[in-house]
């Protein structure tokens, strides 16, 4: 099944949750599929959502997908659906960490 996400570390996770199953995970990249599918939406479920009917719509091949956002209380819910860009569209880790704290700490 293909587990449609260029992130490697969660499909890592999902293939680690599901190692004594039969289920095969296969990435994008391992299904040669190079593609960044947009998340333009509002909530995690429709991001979700987008991602993984897109990627059967190019095959027709059985897919998953996720989106996953950091919601901080303290924060109003900051920075969420949009967590991977919350520092600008370069998607850095740290440059996102250093403006949720500077956010959280005033």
């Amino acid at each position: 099944m293909i587990f449609a996400t260029n992130n490697q570390h969660k499909v890592d996770e999902i293939r680690s949750v599901l190692s004594n199953s039969s289920i095969e995970i296969i990435s994008l990249k391992e299904a040669g599929i190079d593609v960044n599918i947009p998340e333009p939406f509002n909530t995690l479920e429709e991001n979700a959502s987008n991602k993984s009917k897109a990627i059967h719509k190019m095959n027709g091949v059985n897919c998953f997908s996720e989106d996953t956002g950091l919601e901080v209380q303290a924060l109003n819910g900051e920075p969420g659906v949009k967590s991977a860009r919350y520092a600008g569209e370069e998607k850095s880790f740290d440059k996102n960490i250093e403006k949720l704290l500077k956010n959280w700490m005033g």
